[in-house]
């Protein structure tokens, strides 16, 4: 496996990394359809590599734009899908900065200029591109893979308006350098055209039975139903059970203190923390389970949704839940949910048309200086409290049989 990476990321004496490139596949240790937790455990592996690294996302509204994780030594980013957070595009702005290897061939670095001469040499025949004459930007296309080249102004008459002979050469001998490389995958080729990657290029269907964004289904006060595993995991259930139907859980801790119980209207005494209550955490599921110390029995979910901009983000897999307040009759069946459901994409404003007015809200701090994102706010309803972002998204909910 060490050897695998090494070949995958090499550095060049002048500086610049060597990433091998895979046509509709991705580059490097980058795959098109992974979920962003595991882009960052690569990064994380290589940190001499990948030291300076930025996430970018619109915090107001995290679901508008894509999630990207970009390299400026590097010149290439990752473009996540807000929603399912799986990388949908990868594109190389800067192509000086990157040396990409095909095969045995090397393109792109400051030592070989990745020219449309180079491109066509090393990557064979192709269709005709398409010029935009907006842009002035010849883009050719290849299976899950595209090249843009930027056409100077006298010359865009060598473009035909839509379409130019290959290989493209200008009148005074010259050919075009890349100015972006762009890897997605194949299947959307037929989709995509000219500024149409970014907003159309999507990420590769998941195989059949996969767990990732499996929808876990919740009536409030009940159970949860996982709808690809077909689990059916009720309070009161025991740590047995769950090994049972989840497996090994990823980590296991104790409830220290239980933060809230100082405004709970029960007869809830500072000793209940002696029981020992302890977690399950399902990191790659987005779930933590809670399991009462004294009698052993799930008293509480807690469900993530991985939203950037709070404190947790990256430590879990987004949770694709459906919750069903105790008024909907919901049916536990696929593709039931409607506006009377609260799933990771409702904001606060409307779990308060579904579930009325609950009151003021508890402030959680998380810690002022360790938490860069600032507070987040508690409010609780019988059976369930959210935990919600300034931007009103919600960033986990807790789920509890009262």
């Amino acid at each position: 496996m060490l050897q695998r990476t090494r070949r995958r990321c090499e550095s060049t004496a002048m500086g610049a990394i060597v990433l091998d490139l895979r046509p509709g596949v991705g580059i490097g240790p980058f795959t098109l359809g992974m979920p962003i937790c595991e882009a960052f455990s690569q990064i994380q592996q290589q940190p001499n590599i990948y030291d300076v690294v930025h996430v970018k996302y619109i915090d107001e509204e995290p679901l508008k734009l894509d999630i990207v994780i970009s390299f400026p030594d590097h010149g290439f980013h990752l473009r996540f899908d807000p929603w399912s957070q799986r990388l949908r595009l990868i594109e190389v702005f800067d192509v000086k900065r990157l040396q990409m290897r095909y095969a045995t061939s090397l393109i792109g670095g400051p030592s070989s200029l990745a020219t449309f001469l180079a491109v066509y040499a090393l990557f064979g025949p192709t269709f005709a591109g398409i010029y935009d004459k907006d842009r002035e930007v010849y883009t050719l296309f290849y299976p899950g893979l595209s090249f843009a080249f930027p056409i100077p102004t006298q010359y865009k008459d060598c473009c035909h308006d839509v379409e130019a002979e290959l290989p493209l050469e200008f009148p005074d001998g010259t050919t075009p350098v890349t100015c972006r490389v762009s890897i997605y995958d194949s299947s959307n080729d037929g989709k995509v055209g000219v500024g149409s990657l970014m907003n159309k290029a999507l990420a590769p269907p998941l195989p059949s039975g996969d767990l990732y964004m499996e929808e876990v289904h919740a009536k409030l006060g009940e159970e949860l139903w996982f709808t690809v595993g077909g689990q059916h995991i009720p309070f009161g259930a025991s740590p047995q059970d769950v090994w049972t139907e989840f497996g090994r859980p990823c980590g296991i801790h104790q409830k220290q203190v239980d933060q809230m119980v100082i405004h709970s209207t029960s007869d809830l005494r500072p000793q209940t923390t002696l029981w020992g209550d302890y977690f399950y955490n399902y990191f790659t599921r987005g779930l933590d389970i809670l399991f009462d110390g004294k009698t052993h029995k799930i008293k509480k979910f807690v469900l993530h949704t991985n939203f950037p901009g709070h404190a947790d983000f990256n430590s879990y897999v987004k949770c694709n839940f459906i919750i069903y307040s105790s008024n909907v009759g919901a049916h536990f069946e696929e593709g039931n949910a409607s506006k009377n459901c609260i799933t990771p994409s409702t904001k606060w404003e409307q779990v308060k048309e579904i579930l009325g007015d609950c009151g003021r809200a508890a402030i959680q701090t998380q810690g002022s200086i360790n938490n860069p994102f600032g507070s987040t706010f508690v409010y609780g309803y019988q059976n369930v409290a959210f935990e919600v972002m300034k931007n009103g998204y919600i960033a986990t909910v807790t789920l509890f049989h009262s």
